[in-house]
């Protein structure tokens, strides 16, 4: 038996947000005995459903989902704990005789699944921590990104400028070894545990871009600006790292009065396009990856693409 008939199969989609994931996915999991895990950043937590586009259970047409709605808004989730979390459930869902399959967009979380990614061991420099966050309160996050860039340029890139919490690690793990973590990272041998069959959805900027648009006014219409609200009225402070996620940090800003509405659902939507823009950089440099372009919108075409994929993958052809 060789290696490959002793991994565990894992099948991955992933894409830009607006692509298409979520409706593809559900179709696939339908077919192909799976149980979906959510690859996505900010669907773990409770109550912020419109602001990350959660399938409700009625589109997810009983396929099991899980990684959604595990914990509070202020709580901080982390990918070493998507990581761990993640392959527990990949071992139980093999274990009643199904497919796991991860469905997202947040490149870390994926990547560090698929190839094992080891997180640094560097404990917390308490200490340190407040001094960096005491300069961000004071400076703001721009200029605490900016020391990373002078320390770790390669982690900086890939890190937003809003994240704080991400930029702070790097900069711990700097200070604590000397050594930037972006060269710790490209030191690790990506071998991934898992006998994998790796999906990603493209399509054509402009077109994308329109989509983006239109789910943003799509959520406003379904009353994100009441379900940001809400948070703030239960006591989520706007510096929590989910109330950074796009469509709550925007939509904090003009609940405060910084802008009216307007300008609110604009700078939502131009972030949102930087944001997919950024998703499609890192996916870019995974491997492993079968592409499709999906500008042309046939979802039969799309589905019979994707049997192909994993029948020569993995999945027998189920027709």
């Amino acid at each position: 038996m060789n290696e490959a008939e002793t991994k565990p199969r894992l099948l991955v989609l992933l894409g830009p947000t607006a692509v298409g994931k979520t409706n593809l996915s559900i179709e696939m999991a339908a077919r192909y005995g799976c149980e979906i895990i959510s690859g996505d950043s900010m669907q773990v937590y409770r109550g912020m459903d419109i602001g990350t586009a959660k399938a409700t259970m009625e589109e997810r047409g009983g396929v099991p989902h899980h990684m959604i709605d595990i914990h509070d808004p202020d709580y901080p989730f982390s990918a070493a704990e998507f990581q761990e979390r993640a392959r527990a459930l990949i071992a139980d869902i093999h274990g009643r005789g199904k497919l796991p399959f991860i469905v997202g967009g947040t490149g870390l979380y994926i990547e560090s699944l698929c190839y094992d990614y080891r997180f640094s061991e560097i404990g917390m420099d308490e200490a340190y921590r407040a001094e960096l966050n005491a300069f961000a309160d004071a400076h703001g996050e721009a200029e605490l990104h900016e020391r990373l860039v002078r320390v770790d340029p390669e982690s900086a890139r890939r890190i937003h400028p809003n994240d704080r919490r991400r930029t702070i690690r790097a900069l711990e793990v700097y200070e604590a070894t000397g050594s930037p973590l972006s060269e710790q990272v490209a030191g690790q041998k990506k071998q991934s545990p898992y006998e994998l069959c790796i999906v990603g959805l493209t399509m054509e900027r402009k077109i994308l871009y329109k989509r983006i648009e239109a789910r943003i006014d799509l959520m406003i219409g379904q009353g994100l600006v009441d379900e940001v609200r809400g948070l703030l009225e239960r006591g989520y402070a706007p510096g929590l790292f989910s109330m950074q996620g796009l469509g709550y940090k925007e939509i904090v800003g003009y609940i405060q009065g910084d802008y009216g509405l307007p300008e609110a659902i604009e700078l939502l939507k131009r972030n949102t396009r930087r944001f997919a823009k950024r998703q499609l950089s890192w996916f870019r440099r995974m491997q492993d990856i079968h592409w499709i372009d999906v500008t042309e919108a046939n979802f039969s075409a799309n589905l019979h693409t994707i049997r192909d994929i994993l029948a020569g993958k993995f999945i027998p052809d189920p027709e």
